[in-house]
């Protein structure tokens, strides 16, 4: 292996730790949110970091099939935090 390599490999890992940190602290947020508002954010928030994992692993291991998977997942992501604030302000989610 390589210098490049072995650094590539260090920052990928840190970048796992830094991101899992980020969803555990999005799940407080999601737990102890005051406010509706705060918890859909949370959620959402949630999906990115869910994204940014995911594109990690596929950039670990080498595999390009998990980047069209983030795709579907922020499609999906988008959607349903769309429906849920629509549905927190109007009560229904279609007129």
């Amino acid at each position: 292996m390589s210098f490049a390599s072995d650094l590539m490999n260090i920052s990928i890992t840190i970048a796992f730790v830094v991101v899992a940190l980020a969803q555990a602290l999005s799940m407080v947020r999601l737990v102890i949110g005051p406010t509706t508002g705060d918890r859909i954010l949370a959620l959402d928030t949630m999906v990115i970091n869910a994204i940014g994992l995911i594109v990690l692993l596929g950039m670990s291991q080498g595999v390009e099939i998990y980047f069209e998977v983030t795709l579907i997942i922020a499609m999906l992501g988008f959607v349903s935090t769309v429906a849920l604030a629509r549905f927190v302000l109007r009560g229904d989610v279609i007129e």
